[in-house]
């Protein structure tokens, strides 16, 4: 977020959105007189690495979904973010795929029966890598955010979000209640 500070909170990402809704990205652009899109860049069945492994409570190297995104603000890219569900719940269906999803993926997973019950985040920062520094359009040394969000319903965890953004300008905020 390139122009002045950001402030995001996370509320909006794990609810599902109501009918004709836009999705949360979308609208909290929209909000600030932005626009908010993203392209998914790839979509499909990987083997679990340990972080999301753990974070959905699966072997290390099992078979899950993900859909890799890159977020842009007004046609910038400025998150990448790669969120991974298992593929007992993804296999078959909208996540599966690269095509938008209506409301987001929160809200299909909520008429699947996966409704959020609780989400963990976790931020640290580190240097940009190589790869990202591209995607993100960022100079070399440039420090990013990195946000792993565990998403679950009252019986199992169902996402898992990695997200790298860049640290300049950004503020998160957390005051979540789900009910």
């Amino acid at each position: 977020m390139s122009s002045g500070e950001w402030t995001s909170t996370a509320l909006p990402y794990v609810v599902p959105r109501r009918a004709g809704e836009r999705d949360a990205w979308a609208e909290e652009a929209g909000r600030r007189g932005r626009r908010g899109t993203q392209r998914v860049t790839y979509a499909g069945e990987v083997a679990a690495p340990e972080e999301v492994a753990a974070g959905l409570r699966v072997r290390g190297g099992e078979v899950v979904v993900v859909r890799r995104r890159v977020m842009l603000l007004d046609g910038a890219p400025v998150e990448l973010t790669d969120t991974y569900y298992p593929a007992d719940i993804a296999r078959g269906t909208r996540l599966a795929g690269t095509a938008r999803i209506p409301g987001g993926a929160v809200t299909l997973l909520a008429s699947m029966g996966h409704a959020p019950r609780h989400v963990r985040e976790e931020v640290h920062a580190r240097l940009a890598g190589p790869e990202e520094r591209a995607a993100l359009e960022l100079a070399e040394g440039a420090p990013v955010l990195c946000l792993t969000r565990v998403t679950a319903d009252t019986t199992r965890p169902f996402q898992v979000d990695l997200s790298v953004f860049p640290a300049t300008g950004q503020r998160l905020r957390y005051d979540m209640r789900i009910d």
